[in-house]
């Protein structure tokens, strides 16, 4: 037991017993622990543990069993994720996906960061897909799965189109696609910025327009990458994955409404 202040992320909260909840919180400097707050509805630090909320917070941690929040000196909520469907179905996605990499009461400031880089950019309103793509290829890594995307496992060229063979558990350049006649048959492109990705730095991400045609075929190919080397369901990825028949349908409302607002003049 040791009385510490530390920065965090809200994760989610859940019902305790008739007035409590258990609240866990992703803290730098300690990991994922599971917080216990006595009569939530009335504790004045109600409004600061919603999910998606940083917070710099002073409490007992415990290595085991709860652990207790004895201050909150800062709550800062993420406005647009809380407040934008599909902004909050990516960022769960992401919170899942660290959730499950990382044991509990495991320190690992490097994952903290990550997220929270990649939290501030879906709220700067940065494309969340990429930044997606980003964070599921680049967290794979915490799974076990060290992908190469950048060369040929048989010549090691990396100036010459590419594709996936899962049977190498790496790439192959044209002049060795035969080595494996049931390899991924991906777009090139799809091999090339999925390296580019695993490289990337969120700190310096460049400006990135990819066409949608593009973002569903690298959808697809890290979603066979997840099914065969990582194996987790999120409950928020298959939200995600209904979501482009929703996008639809709210493009054609809004198309339908400006141009019904045009006919009007």
């Amino acid at each position: 037991m040791k009385n510490v202040d530390t920065r965090g992320l809200v994760l989610f909260s859940r019902h305790y017993r008739e007035q409590d909840k258990l609240v866990k919180i992703f803290t730098e400097r300690f990991g994922k622990r599971m917080f216990f707050v006595k009569n939530a509805g009335k504790s004045r630090f109600a409004s600061s543990l919603q999910n998606f909320t940083q917070l710099e917070l002073l409490g007992t941690i415990n290595d085991d069993g709860l652990s207790f929040i004895s201050d909150i000196s800062e709550a800062k909520p993420y406005q647009f994720i809380n407040s934008d469907i599909f902004a909050q179905a990516y960022a769960s996605y992401l919170v899942g996906l660290s959730d499950v990499a990382l044991p509990d009461n495991h320190y690992d400031a490097p994952l903290y960061g990550f997220l929270m880089k990649s939290l501030d950019l879906i709220e700067e309103k940065i494309d969340m897909v990429v930044v997606t793509f980003i964070f599921e290829l680049q967290v794979m890594s915490r799974f076990g799965a060290q992908l190469d995307f950048g060369q040929c496992v048989f010549c090691h060229r990396k100036d010459l189109p590419m594709d996936f063979s899962y049977k190498f558990n790496g790439c192959l350049c044209r002049n060795h696609f035969d080595e494996d006649m049931k390899r991924s048959h991906v777009d090139p492109n799809v091999i090339f910025l999925c390296q580019s990705f695993m490289a990337m730095d969120l700190e310096k991400l460049p400006s990135i327009n990819l066409s949608d045609d593009l973002k569903k075929k690298i959808r697809v190919f890290i979603d066979a990458l997840y099914d065969h080397y990582i194996g987790v369901q999120i409950k928020a990825k298959k939200f995600i994955d209904g979501l482009d028949g929703w996008a639809d349908i709210m493009y054609c409302t809004v198309l339908k409404k400006k141009t019904l607002s045009n006919l009007q003049y």
